[in-house]
């Protein structure tokens, strides 16, 4: 798919394009499976005979393997039309389906989450790249706010849905059900989508693949160590990565004098961008510190099933969803402040109710909190992304979106890590000072949401920074280069 050319297709005045439509339902599939497997990992060792780290790694590899690939996504968005990447990305995802379904090994099942990741790494970025192609600023808004329902929803669903399967059938299951619902929206895409602009003929930098792979999955993979208590050696690997990272921005600052990057950094010469990309990365990091924290809570403090932890988490994520285009049709109305800043605002009291747990605070208060928690979210994300995108010339959104994508795959992992060290280090005091192990663990949990509370902060402090809308100058439409 290429940057944009001049021309944009023909489509009625506040309707969102069929494109989009089709791209939201495929994205929201592929980011539904991304979650699927963390309810089945008892299962896995039960019948591939693996350990329960080892089994973990049907999560870590398909971590790993969208923060090598998301870098890669801006060339690769260039140099194919819309009808292409859909059909590579999504025949990926189901020939890694069909591995994992019929994996006779462990090693199998994770060639086949690796498969399958590669094929997820391309669908966000389409799908960010194609509506800031074919919507006209006046609805981006709108448009972005039904995107947040396969941002938002899926990964909420993906635990409770896997519940309710592994409740009739084998963890196998979980990919023969996806299958058919994947080919039906493959084919279905394939013979309803249009392309977007026209391919751009470009040349890949594969040293700058092989540094990226290796620099962004050194760092995701080094920060997730933090949650197995491999601290040093986390620290080790994440280090490195970091420096291979920084090895690959000098190489693209020299391949953009000759206009042939993999991820073209002159996004970040745009401050709207640059603060969208931090608010969007610290909410991330924040939402997905609350994701890992209370299913501990949940199940090890207070001893509910799997199946009942989603089952109280799953409002959150479904009133996320569901008020995503309510708020993109606010932000379309009256810009972005009356959203971003009461978001930051809610976000920041949520998580500091979450500070005061306890072993017997009501459910309804855990479940309000999370609602509150992740509808501040929704309304920080929608205007966030449509204006930090907006700010970038049109040639740069393909660009702009794997760096979204690249930052929030880095902020995840961040998160986690944080989370995972604050509640260890808190706990292992408490203990130390006589505290029990439940009680200790509470210990760390309270501040372990402190420290995203911090983060909140900062949060409510740049939505001040961010702009009503984007800028005329930044975010006007641009031709293709």
């Amino acid at each position: 798919m290429s940057a944009v050319t001049e021309e944009r297709p023909a489509r009625s005045a506040g309707r969102t394009p069929a494109v989009v439509r089709l791209l939201v339902l495929a994205t929201f599939v592929v980011i539904l499976n991304e979650t699927i497997m963390l309810n089945a990992i008892p299962r896995l060792m039960e019948s591939l005979h693996v350990t329960q780290q080892s089994a973990q790694w049907v999560s870590t590899a398909f971590m790993l393997t969208m923060a090598a690939v998301i870098p890669m996504t801006g060339w690769f968005l260039q140099r194919f039309t819309t009808r292409q990447a859909y059909m590579v990305a999504m025949t990926v995802f189901i020939a890694g389906t069909v591995i994992s379904a019929i994996a006779p090994t462990f090693l199998a099942l994770l060639l086949g989450r690796i498969v399958q990741a590669s094929g997820t790494a391309v669908m966000m970025p389409l799908l960010m790249t194609t509506l800031m192609t074919v919507v006209p600023e006046e609805d981006r808004g709108r448009v972005m706010g039904n995107v947040m329902l396969a941002i938002s929803v899926a990964p909420a669903l993906g635990p409770t849905v896997s519940g309710f399967i592994l409740q009739v059938g084998s963890w196998r299951l979980l990919f023969v059900v996806v299958l058919p619902i994947a080919a039906l929206i493959t084919v279905f895409g394939l013979r309803k989508m249009t392309n977007i602009g026209e391919p751009q003929v470009t040349s890949i930098d594969w040293f700058s693949v092989v540094v990226a792979a290796l620099g962004m999955g050194g760092v995701v993979y080094g920060l997730s160590l933090f949650g197995e208590n491999e601290i040093g050696l986390g620290i080790g690997i994440a280090a490195a990565g970091a420096i291979l990272v920084a090895v690959f921005a000098f190489r693209q600052v020299k391949l953009q004098r000759t206009d042939s990057p993999l991820l073209d950094l002159r996004t970040l010469g745009h401050r709207t961008f640059r603060i969208s990309l931090a608010l969007a990365s610290i909410g991330f990091l924040s939402m997905l510190g609350a994701m890992f924290l209370l299913p501990l809570y949940l199940q090890n403090l207070r001893h509910l099933s799997p199946l009942l932890t989603g089952l109280l988490l799953i409002p959150g994520g479904l009133a996320m969803g569901l008020l995503g285009p309510t708020f993109g049709k606010v932000f379309d109305r009256f810009g972005g402040r009356p959203l971003v800043v009461p978001g930051a605002i809610g976000a920041l009291l949520s998580l500091a109710g979450f500070t005061m747990f306890s072993l017997t605070m009501p459910y309804w208060q855990i479940l309000a909190l999370h609602i509150v928690l992740m509808i501040s979210l929704a309304a920080m994300f929608t205007p966030t992304f449509t204006i930090g995108m907006g700010a970038l010339p049109a040639h740069l959104y393909s660009h702009g979106s794997s760096m979204l994508g690249s930052l929030q795959q880095l902020a995840g992992a961040f998160g986690t890590a944080l989370t995972v060290t604050v509640l260890s280090t808190r706990s292992t005091q408490l203990v130390s000072e006589g505290a029990t192990v439940e009680a200790a663990q509470l210990g760390g949990m309270r501040v372990a949401f402190g420290v995203m509370v911090a983060f909140a902060v900062v949060t409510l402090v740049l939505t001040f920074m961010l702009p009503n809308r984007a800028e005329t100058s930044e975010g006007s439409p641009a031709v293709a280069h």
